[in-house]
């Protein structure tokens, strides 16, 4: 007997609607076999699942995609869960591997989309992309001869990663040449830095910038302690910042840098027996002879929550900046078929305090369709996440030798500092990218001019306000008295780091950062963390009279 189109799209739908059950009761009878009456009612929904699929692509006045009802099904699924449980398309997939493994098969650029172009902040010192003499500026035109004039940068992104050995042609438009320059670049592993920033100051204090916890960051902390020791650094500052979190483990590890071995560094809590766990440093290592001050802000989530809590616990360092995001739930990865994936929420994390350090309200305002939609501005929104700190301090909890702490979401820093807010004239001179761009054109006509030690003086200053009313920025006397400062340094920012790279620039960056300048400041005050923790206490009292 034939069977005709409509047939047999009956039947693979109930194939697939019906293999769905079988994979999925396995389960079901794996871990509620003890309730028989649950068993079957999530039997009958799976079946009534089944029904919908079938009577939908049977019946619906067009024809509709398997695949897509398929999606929409487990989109709806993630629906009922929190923001951090994830179903990753293959794409996706690999993209998030790629970045928890700290590596990957590319060019080595750091791009931003500006306009209709995908254009290059920087290229990585050391990749093929340096090498071949990439610069910041140039805008990609095509990759491959594919013209990349309005795609999205992720699209750009996987055109150009792929193995170590591939061949990718790129189309550039570099300012100040008229004709497209065009570059054969062989790809190679990408290695992502957690620690992009390392070095010195004059003041005789170390500074390490740790961006993520990949599976490099302990190799890269330890080597970096390593040459700030040899320089006989007098104070060290571990800046967490904008630190999203990554690998558990990793945490642990840098953990033990600064306590030693054998020490509890934190633990999880879930709903199943596999989920609940204890982190303890394993490693014959302990930093000391200098104290630390470790900088976090409201953007500081989850590994570099633990890292930071974990050092306030165990009193070896001062925490300093503004209360942490509150990410404290675990997530664990699983691969599923044709290269998708899960991440899943099964537990959370608990330091050695005793502190969750999870704040539930995030998850909350993350699913909020208000706050999406743009209907909670920022004032309610603040108003909100102080409310749940208020909360927070009502928890109280101990250190190892018995300092006050508090739980209930995030980390409190020892002494809370508040970053400087930007004027609006700096902020629009910002999103326009006029810093970036006028440090492009200015360095192509004073290349010879820039030296190591450039700053960006008073005829710059006003060239680059030239630059910026050809804009149609409005530039007013009294906001510039306000923002001068700011402005000068980020100019100078940007045209070093065209020229000497970004970590040189990243020092310029520094000057006007207010919350590091004043953390700095402590080490001219206070020689050991006794005397910090002491000067924390005073600051508290001062706070609250």
């Amino acid at each position: 007997m034939k069977l005709n189109k409509a047939s047999k799209l009956v039947i693979s739908v109930s194939v697939i609607g019906w293999a769905l059950i079988v994979l999925i009761l396995f389960n079901v009878v794996e871990i509620s076999a003890a309730n028989d009456s649950k068993q079957a009612t999530v039997f009958q929904k799976i079946k009534l699942f089944n029904e919908v699929l079938f009577k939908l692509q049977e019946n619906y006045v067009e024809d509709l995609d398997i695949n897509e009802l398929i999606d929409a099904a487990i989109a709806g699924l993630m629906e009922k869960t929190d923001p951090h449980t994830v179903y990753f398309t293959p794409d996706e997939f690999d993209r998030f591997s790629s970045n928890t493994k700290g590596e990957f098969g590319g060019l080595g650029i750091s791009i931003d989309k500006k306009g209709d172009y995908i254009t290059v902040v920087s290229p990585i010192e050391g990749t093929p992309a340096y090498r071949m003499g990439i610069q910041p500026g140039d805008k990609i035109a095509k990759v491959d001869g594919e013209s990349m004039v309005g795609v999205s940068t992720d699209e750009v992104i996987k055109k150009m990663r792929g193995d170590k050995g591939t061949k990718v042609v790129l189309s550039i438009l570099r300012p100040g040449i008229e004709e497209e320059l065009e570059f054969v670049i062989i790809r190679d592993i990408i290695k992502i830095d957690s620690i992009p920033y390392a070095f010195k100051l004059d003041s005789g204090v170390g500074y390490i910038r740790v961006r993520q916890f990949n599976a490099n960051t302990t190799r890269e902390l330890k080597e970096n302690l390593d040459e700030l020791e040899e320089q006989n650094i007098r104070g060290l500052v571990i800046d967490l910042r904008y630190n999203p979190g990554g690998l558990l483990r990793e945490a642990v590890d840098t953990v033990n840098e600064f306590i030693g071995k054998g020490k509890l560094v934190v633990y999880t809590k879930g709903r199943i027996p596999q989920a609940n766990a204890e982190y303890i440093t394993r490693y014959n290592r302990m930093r000391s002879g200098y104290p630390v001050i470790v900088l976090i802000n409201e953007a500081s989530a989850s590994a570099s929550e633990i890292f930071a809590g974990s050092l306030q616990d165990w009193d070896k360092a001062l925490i300093v900046g503004n209360t942490s995001f509150g990410k404290g739930s675990v997530q664990r990865l699983y691969p599923l078929t044709d290269g998708n994936g899960l991440k899943v929420t099964t537990a959370k994390y608990y330091i050695n305090s005793g502190r969750c350090i999870h704040r539930d309200l995030n998850d909350e305002l993350l699913k909020d369709e208000r706050v999406l939609n743009g209907e909670i501005d920022q004032e309610e929104y603040k108003h909100m996440i102080e409310e749940a700190d208020e909360e927070n301090m009502k928890e109280v909890f101990y250190t190892a030798v018995g300092r006050v702490v508090y739980g209930g979401g995030g980390i409190t820093p020892d002494i809370e500092i508040e970053q400087h807010r930007l004027s609006p004239l700096s902020v629009e001179l910002r999103r326009q990218n006029t810093f970036f761009n006028f440090s492009i054109d200015y360095n192509l006509a004073h290349d010879a001019d820039i030296t190591p030690d450039f700053y960006s003086d008073d005829v710059v200053v006003e060239e680059f306000f030239d630059y910026a009313r050809d804009l149609s920025i409005e530039i007013e006397d009294t906001e510039v008295d306000s923002s001068l400062a700011f402005i000068q340094n980020e100019i100078t920012y940007n045209i070093v780091s065209r020229k000497y790279g970004m970590e040189e620039g990243y020092k310029v960056l520094i000057h006007e950062d207010y919350q590091l300048q004043q953390a700095l400041a402590i080490f001219d005050e206070h020689s050991s963390l006794e005397e910090m923790f002491d000067y924390a206490e005073e600051q508290k009292l001062v706070k609250k009279n």
